[in-house]
């Protein structure tokens, strides 16, 4: 899997966000569901245009969509920025098996009475 330039800028912002345990929490919370930023604020020592700021980060990065609902702008989890995520992660995955199944055949060539039978 081959991810483009313009995907990994998007994946720094992504990472970057990630990097702040205040906005992980704020995740967190929002894969329960959508909820308003003075929801959000309750669990967390600080200002609701402290946790506004958060949200403005996570949104920038992709993670978060906001709609506007009066005079209010519930915050829900972005598909779309997760799936990244997702994606890049799943790339290490396969790599990371593909290496186990090399060193797999390495052990193997070097040793071809290991394959389970007692000697």
């Amino acid at each position: 899997m081959f991810i483009l330039i313009a995907d990994m800028q998007n994946l720094d912002s992504t990472f970057a966000a990630l990097a702040d345990p205040t906005r992980r929490a704020i995740l967190a919370r929002l894969a329960l569901g959508e909820t308003t930023v003075m929801e959000l604020a309750k669990p967390f020592e600080m200002t609701q245009p402290a946790v506004s700021r958060h949200l403005k980060v996570l949104e920038e990065a992709g993670l978060i969509v906001r709609r506007v609902d009066g005079s209010k702008r519930p915050a829900r989890l972005a598909p779309s920025g997760i799936e990244a995520i997702d994606q890049w992660l799943g790339m290490l995955r396969n790599a990371l098996a593909r290496n186990y199944d090399r060193l797999d055949q390495v052990l193997a060539e070097i040793n071809p009475n290991q394959g389970g039978n007692p000697q």
